[in-house]
């Protein structure tokens, strides 16, 4: 199947290059809501490194990740099924197949409501101490390049700090999702998913994918498709908020990761998914660029109404 995902190579735009990027960007969130970026700037071998840590934290007994449970909104380790994405779009499924290790924004406004929800003080296995100087610098790097996400996505509609200048005190979490294989977990139940389908909750996500039978999917025309890989590229999608802010010019896509397959009981993934949202106070109206007019949704309240939505 020929994918409609296509590549934007940001090379062009880190050179001062305004237009291409842009371009090719609305593109793509008009038809399909994803593509991939190259030129990002981003290291592989630190990616790699956080894998491994990761995998070694996983690999863990049961009664030493304890301690660092949480649930949906915490930081720490979300243990098998804690969350079932499809309920998010109203799709009632089994937990998803999967174990997270979520981190996020911890610099505190010092504001008694959002504090306490979106800036908690992130959380680092002692039995694993290379993971958090590792993830200390992907997430700077994943705020930078989220930044100039917001940016060309504002140039694009000629309004080029319209997003950006609602993040500049973010909230945001990296999930780093551990996808066990099927010799490990057993066959899947009948609509199980590792991630059942929903579409995301803010404004961009940033998702560092490994290929894999059961792997991610995105839905267009009326189906699933596999969603592409390219070495050394990321895979970035639009959330809800950010559409509604668009007036539905761009589209925050459904998609899915696919539960274990038979054919490759062996095969494990591990995804670090980047999680960007704006200021919780942003008031999110829909600008005249699109085709709807969304009543106006405080940023906090509507991620909180997602995130308990697929709480199990």
């Amino acid at each position: 199947m020929t994918t409609r995902v296509p590549i934007v190579d940001l090379t062009s735009w880190f050179e001062g290059d305004r237009v291409t990027a842009p371009e090719e960007v609305d593109a793509a969130l008009c038809d399909v809501g994803f593509l991939l970026v190259t030129g990002h700037g981003v290291p592989t071998a630190l990616r790699a490194d956080i894998r491994d840590a990761a995998k070694r934290f996983f690999a863990l007994p049961y009664k030493e990740k304890q301690p660092y449970a949480v649930t949906i909104g915490g930081r720490g380790w979300l243990p098998p099924g804690a969350e079932a994405n499809g309920y998010a779009e109203g799709t009632p499924t089994p937990p998803d197949l999967k174990e997270t290790f979520a981190v996020g924004a911890d610099e505190r406004m010092d504001d008694p409501e959002h504090d306490p929800v979106w800036f908690l003080d992130n959380v680092y296995p002692g039995e694993i101490p290379e993971l958090e100087p590792l993830v200390t610098e992907y997430l700077a790097r994943m705020r930078r390049l989220a930044d100039e996400l917001l940016l060309i996505c504002g140039t694009a509609l000629g309004l080029p700090r319209v997003f950006l200048d609602a993040a500049t005190h973010p909230s945001y979490t990296m999930n780093i999702n551990w996808y066990p294989p099927m010799s490990l977990l057993g066959p899947p139940e009948p609509g199980q998913f590792r991630i059942g389908p929903h579409t995301d909750f803010g404004t961009v996500t940033i998702l560092d994918r490994q290929p894999g039978v059961g792997g991610l999917q995105v839905f267009a025309d009326g189906a699933w498709e596999d969603a592409p890989y390219v070495d050394d590229s990321f895979t970035i999608n639009i959330g809800d908020l950010l559409a509604r802010w668009t007036g539905d010019r761009w589209l925050s896509n459904r998609h899915r990761v696919l539960p274990p397959d038979a054919s490759a009981p062996d095969e494990e993934l591990v995804s670090l998914i980047y999680f960007y949202e704006c200021n919780p106070n942003a008031q999110v109206e829909s600008l005249p660029v699109g085709t709807s007019v969304h009543s106006p949704v405080r940023a906090s309240d509507y991620l909180l109404e997602k995130l308990r939505a697929i709480t199990v």
